[in-house]
């Protein structure tokens, strides 16, 4: 009974000594998605939905197009008065030629010559106003269909095939590669040795379980008491601060925000 208790003090003071060792260097984290809202300033019908949620497109891919009906006719009368208006300036550009090649062999009035040029140049104002009112009218159209300017997964398509879509509001939300993240708290202990560019080592659970390398991207200036999604199973430093790490984007690929993961910060000693 003796030898017993004698056993049960000494792992009592053990404990307390075992828990001073714990490797602040380990500590949990979670992944976490930066998305990005494709949408079109313009309101309009969803006319093609070409993408589904969980797909992967390619910088260029088509992501949706909004019916462009009253885009498409302002376009075209554009083209049509801009042809027009570059047609008389043709015709006017070749009379002030001619009444200057006069004027200069005295044949022709300096008035004609005058109004040959005044028209001339209302002719050239009248064409840059249509042509800025061309290059508004594409812009409007170009803008009812969007594509992808970066590969990445569809993460969400709030609208489907003939909805009607507000100005503004996301038809595709997309995750691409690099806006994945590796976020983790630690202690204010520790966080003095981890600077940009720290590289860690991220475990995955999985069969077989993961590992990948990361570097850390950015280190918060600010503490906080608790961060905001607890993974830690041991809260005793209340005071810690976010680190992100950033990972390659074909590792990203096999992460998924929400997706609790172990991180271990390779310091130098």
């Amino acid at each position: 009974m003796l030898f017993r208790l004698q056993l049960v003090a000494m792992a009592a003071l053990v404990l307390p000594v075992a828990c001073q060792r714990q490797d602040l260097t380990r500590v949990q984290g979670y992944v976490e998605g930066e998305f990005v809202n494709v949408a079109s300033p313009l309101g309009g019908r969803l006319e093609k939905l070409p993408v589904a949620r969980g797909t992967r497109v390619k910088n260029g891919d088509l992501l949706f197009a909004l019916e462009q009906t009253s885009e498409l006719a302002a376009r075209d009368q554009a083209v049509f008065l801009v042809n027009q208006a570059r047609a008389a300036l043709v015709l006017s550009e070749k009379e002030w030629v001619r009444q200057s090649e006069l004027l200069a062999t005295s044949v022709a009035a300096q008035r004609d010559a005058d109004q040959a040029r005044s028209q001339r140049d209302q002719d050239l104002h009248h064409v840059s106003q249509l042509q800025a009112a061309l290059d508004s009218a594409q812009w409007n159209l170009d803008q009812k269909q969007q594509s992808a300017t970066r590969d990445g997964l569809v993460f969400d398509t709030p609208f489907h095939e003939g909805d009607w879509v507000p100005a503004g509001n996301p038809v595709v939300v997309m995750l691409p590669p690099e806006n994945v993240k590796v976020r983790a708290f630690v202690s204010q202990k520790i966080v003095g040795n981890i600077t940009r560019d720290t590289l860690a080592t991220i475990h995955v659970d999985g069969r077989p379980p993961q590992t990948f390398e990361a570097r850390v991207s950015f280190v918060s200036p600010r503490a906080e008491y608790t961060p905001p999604v607890i993974y830690s199973q041991d809260m005793r430093e209340k005071l810690v601060f976010l680190i992100e790490l950033s990972v390659e984007p074909e590792v990203a690929k096999k992460l998924h925000p929400g997706q609790p993961v172990d991180v271990h910060f390779q310091l130098k000693k």
